[in-house]
């Protein structure tokens, strides 16, 4: 009986794409929820916007959900983001595809995807910010 070789499936630029973006779409995603939360509230208010606001609690109740439980929102934000640098760590030297134009693609996306982390994080903090840090500082 003779083998045949196992050969792997080519890696298509959607693979790579996902890969590459996947987990830093996501922490930037759980970041923006923070914002939503905690600091658009903050904004309203702060900007004469209380019945506006008023209003939008009032059609998305949601929100004052989210902004009673703010520890856990941030907590569970910043556990996204740290298992998504995580990712992006371990995969760091994990190598692009040979051929030059998927080896490309790559690359791009390797940076986008770290500037979309890096961007989560900021907004992360923003958020931490508005919702910790400045109610104590104006009272």
């Amino acid at each position: 009986m003779s083998q045949t070789p196992v050969t792997k499936p080519p890696i298509t630029k959607t693979k790579i794409a996902f890969r590459e973006t996947a987990a830093p779409t996501v922490a930037l995603l759980t970041s923006v929820s923070t914002l939503v939360c905690c600091t658009l509230p903050a904004v309203m208010i702060t900007l004469g916007m209380g019945a506006a606001l008023s209003s939008l609690t009032a059609n998305v109740p949601q929100l004052i959900w989210l902004s009673e439980r703010k520890p856990l929102v941030f907590g569970g934000s910043l556990i996204m983001l740290g298992l998504a640098w995580l990712m992006r760590y371990l995969t760091r030297n994990m190598p692009c595809p040979v051929d030059p134009a998927a080896a490309k693609v790559c690359a791009r996306l390797r940076r986008f995807g770290g500037w979309i982390l890096y961007l989560g994080f900021a907004v992360w903090a923003v958020g931490a910010f508005s919702a910790f840090v400045l109610p104590k500082l104006l009272t």
